[in-house]
């Protein structure tokens, strides 16, 4: 009589032992794949977004710092303006037409600067709009890759120990992270503004 090994081995396992389901690990297998290839394309356009926003911060910061230029030299034609028409009261007759054509010169550089000190302000404030517009994406791809990672770790889980249900609550995080990624990539307005505050 012939003894089978794997007769034994069979005949050894509890009565309880965890019973083999054969389309568990093909669907976490595929289930991984499609994530993964999602996450991807996610994390394509979410490094795009990136290096936009910090074109936009530059932006800001630089049009601040020329608005404060601006500023500067718009005071020091106001400074000067107040010391020309202080000068002309006391100036003698035949000097008062210099002085008014100082005058005149340094109030049309002060409205020059005042004018373009404004619009410096408004582009400045347009980039900070950009940038928060972009943060929101941003937003929304981090919070895809936060779902879709905790859902590769279930299904990881759910082939090792063979439990379908973990299979199929390692799909909710699954579509989370996909909706996410889809209003990424779409520009839809979904934005969990708590979920967001409580994880930054």
């Amino acid at each position: 009589m012939d003894i089978d090994p794997l007769e034994i081995v069979e005949s050894a396992k509890p009565a309880d032992a965890q019973v083999r389901r054969p389309w568990l690990n093909p669907a976490v297998a595929i289930t991984v794949a499609l994530l993964a290839t999602f996450m991807g394309i996610c994390k394509v356009k979410d490094d795009n977004i990136v290096q936009a926003m910090q074109q936009a911060q530059a932006d800001k910061l630089d049009h601040w710092q020329f608005y404060q230029a601006r500023n500067i030299r718009e005071e020091i034609a106001k400074s000067t303006l107040a010391q020309l028409r202080l000068q002309a009261l006391s100036a003698p007759a035949n000097a008062q037409a210099a002085y008014q054509a100082q005058i005149s010169a340094y109030e049309t550089l002060a409205q020059d600067q005042k004018q373009k000190k404004e619009e410096i302000k408004a582009q400045a404030e347009k980039d900070q709009q950009t940038y928060d517009a972009l943060n929101f994406r941003d937003d929304q791809f981090d919070l895809s890759d936060a779902a879709i990672a905790i859902a590769i770790s279930l299904l990881a889980v759910s082939s090792l120990t063979q439990l379908p249900w973990l299979y199929l609550l390692a799909l909710l995080p699954s579509g989370f992270g996909v909706m996410m990624g889809m209003a990424g990539l779409a520009g839809w307005a979904f934005h969990p503004d708590g979920l967001i505050r409580l994880l930054s």
